[in-house]
């Protein structure tokens, strides 16, 4: 693919570029030419777009679909298509499927799925089998097939015995391993956080506790075993804490938290909407505030959609028996560009990739052209029609947002019209 884009404000903090607006031609996929002004003696399309910025491509850690098992949620390629449309050039595909994404197999089909895609599609392998939580799923055989970490997505590890196999058996070969922070026994079933606001709503509450206990647990086993973990979404104050310490005692540990809990307290289920039911539930101010001094701080390594798509017989229901989860892939660069610096939004948007050894394309003369196009001005209304999705469970509809994507230039295709 050749094509040349004009006056691209380059967003690249390890880029000559840095900071300018310069021409771009991409050749063959690749980043040929950088200057202030370029001709264009071969007439290739041109990209010429409004207060258009350019950065490497983003890359979002927790993405679910629902091929194999689920397409009437979303399916592999409409997909990837929403997350190139949404800026993604990489997306981590979670393996709540069915059959869960277990074997060698699994993660080969899935990456077949994804041939061709201007997004790159990266397999989350189950850590256990059926991700039941009882035996190690086939590791290092994903590892060899594409797998780039092991997790059973919101399903935690209750044995900690199997965790300390799962995290000595991964570190011989470098895996990643993660673990959902929920403690089942103290969660029971609670379906929003315990506080004043599910008191008075009269729904159970789930209290941090499940989720800072799971933590502390899981910190100790990674001490003791020298291991790799990853510790997906985090929620309260107090579990940015303890990461913080472990982070100050060496230990080898990266989290995420998910944009949504960035920005909704408990209170937004105030009229049981079912599309803020989501796992870990929305918290309270103090826990974003420190949620967001986490991600400022660098505690927080990674923020993430968290994208999951729920058909809409399972959310249009009593709110105990909905299921969790909100699409967000669409509104993920409007959110943080409204509650953080543009370019503090595409540091967070980008520099996830190392953690799960991707490779960084910087904005280089000679580098492989993996970008994303946006213009971090426009506002509006987040509505419905905003959605590419085939599920249209956003907790984001009716939000402000600051920030238009124009699309991805990647694996030599565009997702943008020319």
């Amino acid at each position: 693919m050749n094509v040349l884009i004009k006056s691209a404000t380059i967003l690249d903090d390890k880029s000559d570029f840095h900071n300018q607006t310069q021409d771009i031609l991409v050749e063959n996929g690749f980043i040929t030419q950088i200057a202030k002004s370029l001709k264009n003696p071969k007439k290739y399309p041109v990209i010429a777009l409004e207060n258009l910025h350019v950065s490497s491509g983003w890359f979002d850690s927790s993405v679910s679909f629902g091929e194999p098992g689920y397409e009437e949620r979303e399916t592999i390629a409409n997909g990837l298509q929403v997350a190139a449309a949404s800026g993604f050039t990489d997306i981590a595909l979670n393996a709540n499927t069915n059959p869960v994404i277990d074997s060698h197999s699994d993660i080969a089909f899935v990456k077949s799925k994804a041939a061709n895609s201007a997004t790159n599609l990266h397999p989350i392998g189950a850590l256990t089998k059926g991700s039941e939580g009882v035996d190690l799923a086939e590791l290092f055989d994903m590892k060899s097939a594409g797998s780039i970490a092991f997790g059973d997505y919101k399903n935690p590890i209750e044995n900690p015995n199997l965790l300390k196999i799962a995290l000595q058996y991964a570190s011989s070969f470098d895996g990643l391993v993660h673990s959902f922070p929920h403690e089942s026994r103290v969660a029971t079933k609670g379906v929003m956080n315990e506080n004043i606001t599910s008191t008075r709503l009269g729904l159970k509450g789930l209290p941090a506790l499940a989720e800072e206990l799971q933590i502390a647990r899981d910190l100790f086993l990674l001490e003791y075993t020298d291991g790799k973990l990853h510790i997906p979404t985090i929620s309260t104050a107090k579990s940015v804490d303890l990461i913080r310490e472990a982070k100050a005692k060496k230990l080898d540990v990266s989290c995420s938290v998910a944009i949504h809990n960035l920005l909704f307290t408990d209170e937004s289920l105030n009229d049981f909407d079912t599309n803020f039911k989501v796992n870990p539930p929305l918290r309270t101010q103090s826990d974003i505030e420190a949620l967001i001094a986490g991600v400022k701080d660098g505690t927080i390594d990674m923020v993430t959609s968290d994208h999951n798509p729920i058909d809409i017989e399972y959310k249009k229901i009593e709110f105990d028996y909905a299921k969790n989860g909100t699409v967000g892939l669409e509104s993920a660069f409007g959110v943080l560009n409204a509650l953080f610096t543009t370019k503090k939004a595409v540091q967070l948007l980008t520099k996830g990739k190392q953690r799960f050894g991707l490779k960084t394309d910087a904005i280089h003369i000679g580098s492989s052209a993996q970008l994303t196009l946006f213009n971090p001005s426009e506002t509006y209304v987040f509505e419905e029609k905003h959605i590419g999705s085939k599920s249209k469970n956003s907790l984001f509809i009716g939000s402000k947002l600051k920030g238009k994507v124009y699309g991805i230039i990647a694996n030599n295709t565009t997702s943008i019209p020319l």
